[in-house]
């Protein structure tokens, strides 16, 4: 059952290399970049991908071209500062080995019996690192993605912001179901740096800002730029537990309790009438 790996980029001469080599062994991968001006592109015609330039059409859009390109049975669609560890490997191998993935239910039916029927995905569990540490708590950790599905079943959700692939319901009668879930990792090389981590945030409060527009969502008010990000912040570091990630976690919710700031005065910014 051929695999085809997704990944969409701009600039990521950095991170590609370690994600390309840790899906070398699938039968195709599809690369669909926006215009980047480092040696992205050459990088991944080095591993044997099939590349594409295409201008920026936003994060869903630029995901959906790339899945139309893959012509292999199953996609795995991956970020390029994602890696898939070994014990991923070995789970995505082996689903690919002995096709379909089944699950047993037990049906409504005269004989009561046990069914095994074909799902269309599978979630795997992402393991954050930020500044070089895994961050095990506060919410980061198990971060269920789903990422490996059917070609066909599957699309990328049309959202400014936060994205995620939602797979059609695999169908035999009254019976469906839509995935399973691994617990081998998928490594997100999210954020090395903390300059870099806030540049994301401040770009992704704008996303985000745009996002809530639509949702018709208010924006300055002290609950939203004062109170909430608070509560962001005692919720995942306290409650959560975040602080057992030490420094790392610190800066982690502090900053993305500021991003929470960001996205509700940015909101205000793009909404307010002109004095």
């Amino acid at each position: 059952m051929p695999l085809s790996v997704v990944i969409i980029t701009f600039n990521e001469e950095h991170n590609l290399p370690r994600t390309l080599d840790s899906v070398k062994w699938a039968d195709e991968i599809v690369v669909v970049d926006s215009g980047s001006t480092d040696k992205t592109v050459e990088i991944a015609k080095s591993y044997g991908a099939k590349v594409w330039v295409e201008s920026w059409k936003g994060f869903a859009a630029q995901k959906n071209s790339a899945l139309e390109k893959a012509t292999g049975d199953w996609i795995l669609s991956l970020d390029a500062d994602e890696e898939v560890s070994a014990e991923l490997k070995q789970i995505i191998r082996g689903v690919l080995m002995r096709p379909p993935i089944v699950d047993k239910i037990r049906e409504t039916n005269p004989s009561g019996e046990l069914v095994a029927i074909p799902i269309n995905g599978l979630f795997v569990n992402r393991k954050n690192m930020f500044m070089g540490r895994w961050i095990r708590h506060g919410g980061f950790w198990p971060d269920p993605k789903l990422r490996l599905f059917r070609r066909g079943t599957g699309r990328v959700t049309n959202t400014p912001v936060h994205e995620v692939i939602e797979v059609d319901e695999y169908r035999k009668g009254s019976i469906h179901v839509v995935s399973k879930r691994t617990t081998a990792p998928l490594i997100h090389h999210a954020y090395p740096t903390l300059s870099g981590y806030i540049e994301h945030m401040n770009r992704y409060s704008s996303l985000g800002a745009e996002m809530a527009k639509q949702k018709g969502k208010s924006g300055f008010s002290f609950i939203n730029i004062v109170i909430r990000p608070i509560f962001t912040f005692v919720y995942n570091y306290f409650f959560r537990l975040g602080f057992l990630d030490g420094r790392e976690g610190l800066l982690l919710h502090l900053y993305h309790s500021v991003y929470v700031s960001w996205k509700y005065a940015k909101l205000w910014e793009i909404t307010r009438k002109p004095r």
